[in-house]
């Protein structure tokens, strides 16, 4: 089976290393050996980190403050804050484990509890890089993939923004991130540890026996095996070939976005939804807000890469060109067809960009990338405001139609502009060492297996927010009484306003 280039890795793989050694294989790395963290790498980790918390507070807080009317930017900045907040503590008690702990028979679809209460986490554990003998410490990836879980679940609530209760966001998102986020993060970035494949090819490269041969085999299976479902192309459809998602798209952005969806059908339009105006009270935030996510997202796409290198500086470069080209594209399509340009529009376009160049980050070459941002625009367009109309749902921030749009726009080009051909970086085989890992590139192969992990991340995400908000519905309630509403959350909710004149 061949090993996709992916982000993230799955502590699964270290059993797996131990199970070979076990049946007489020797170490993937022996102890006096061990790789140890590169101080820039670690620096850049922790860095990436706290742009990533930056994307959320005050990036996303007052991006989505900002689109709101006066009488909601108070609860908009609280339900962000809380989110961050609450999912961090979360992420720390189990979540961590939930998505990269080791699930045994289950691990395709969940990890397990044995890093509940960071377990076995400490100053001097480590995990592993995309290059083979490279690791960071343990907690700079627990940290950076915190920050994700953060930004994930405080993306929905721009959806059903100034009209559900606080109460009921709160024990919403704690369901969420359970039951939605950290299973889903598994499937796509639970991948298998290079230095585990590397050793083993080697040693079936060195074996003049037919049972050192299967050995080593069995090494490479179990540890490209003992992956998430989606990262491992474990669908028979997808016939051993993963999904590529650099640094989000199904897992972020589509899963957000498709859940924001859900929500503004089931809380129902805003009062006076349609009727009258529904402004956004200061632009001037939001610019302020898209521009703090721009610089954030640097952290999010080229933090992937876990390494301080070439590639780092790719998705840097990619982040940078998608995004000034779907502002643009935005920017002229909105002005083509509505006679003046916006800096609604032209934010909306950032944004749009940032999504659909994430899961393409550090595949995609530049051009490729800039491509995609150029098209993604009109099509995030066409989705907020005729597709919106034509249907009549409430998103009222436009998740979905950025967010789910320009999510799926991006993982589904992901699988084009991988290809060599296209500019992309082509696929990684850690078992063929002889090629400097170079794998081969089948592109039907690979489209079935980004439309797999689409649709997988729709379905799932979709029914599974609908169940957790109905039994929210059901236990608290969605929404506030509707002379709350037209007052404002702000005063309802948390008895304070945003602006005291």
């Amino acid at each position: 089976m061949s090993l996709r280039l992916q982000r993230g890795f799955s502590r699964a793989c270290i059993l797996a290393a131990a199970a070979a050694f076990a049946l007489g294989g020797a170490p993937a790395l022996a102890a006096s050996n061990a790789p140890v963290p590169n101080p820039g790498d670690t620096a850049w980790m922790l860095t990436s980190s706290l742009l990533v918390l930056m994307m959320s507070v005050p990036g996303l807080a007052l991006f989505y403050g900002g689109l709101v009317r006066t009488k909601n930017m108070a609860s908009i900045l609280t339900q962000t804050f809380m989110i961050v907040a609450l999912v961090g503590v979360l992420w720390t008690l189990y979540g961590y484990s939930l998505a990269f702990g080791d699930g045994g028979s289950l691990n395709a679809f969940i990890g397990g509890v044995g890093k509940v209460f960071l377990k076995g986490v400490d100053a001097s554990s480590t995990s592993p890089t995309f290059t083979p003998g490279h690791v960071i410490p343990e907690y700079a990836y627990f940290v950076f993939q915190m920050t994700f879980a953060m930004i994930t679940p405080a993306l929905i609530i721009g959806a059903f923004a100034e009209r559900m209760k606080f109460s009921a966001v709160f024990t919403f998102i704690i369901g969420w991130v359970t039951l939605i986020y950290f299973p889903i993060a598994h499937w796509v970035w639970a991948v298998a540890d290079p230095n585990v494949i590397v050793d083993a090819a080697t040693e079936l490269a060195a074996a003049t026996t037919d049972a050192a041969k299967q050995a080593a085999q069995a090494k490479i299976d179990a540890a490209t095996t003992s992956v998430g479902w989606l990262a491992g192309g474990l669908a028979p459809w997808m016939k051993g070939t993963g999904a590529l998602d650099f640094a989000g798209g199904t897992v972020v952005h589509i899963n957000a976005g498709i859940a924001g969806l859900v929500g503004a059908i089931m809380v129902g339009k805003r009062i006076g939804y349609g009727k009258e105006a529904l402004p956004p009270h200061s632009l001037t935030l939001s610019m302020v807000g898209a521009s703090l996510l721009w610089v954030g997202w640097f952290g999010f796409n080229a933090g992937s890469n876990l390494e301080a290198n070439g590639t780092t500086a790719l998705a840097f470069v990619n982040t940078m060109v998608a995004t000034a080209a779907a502002a643009l594209s935005w920017l002229l399509t909105e002005w083509a067809a509505k006679g003046k340009p916006s800096l609604l529009g032209l934010i909306s376009g950032a944004v749009a960009g940032l999504v659909a160049v994430t899961p393409a980050s550090g595949y995609a070459g530049p051009i490729g990338s800039l491509v995609l941002g150029l098209l993604v625009s009109p099509i995030c367009l066409f989705f907020v405001s005729k597709v919106k109309n034509a249907l009549g749902y409430d998103d009222a921030l436009d998740v979905f139609g950025v967010h789910c749009i320009g999510g799926i726009t991006g993982a589904l080009a992901t699988g084009l502009l991988v290809s060599p051909t296209l500019g992309g970086v082509g696929i990684t085989d850690y078992s063929n060492i002889g090629e400097n890992y170079a794998g081969k590139y089948d592109l039907v192969a690979q489209m079935i297996a980004q439309g797999t992990a689409v649709v997988a991340t729709l379905l799932y995400s979709g029914i599974g927010s609908a169940i957790l908000y109905k039994i929210v519905d059901v236990a608290i309630g969605l929404r506030p009484a509707p002379d709350q509403e037209r007052e404002g959350l702000d005063i309802s909710d948390h008895g304070e306003r945003a602006y005291n004149s």
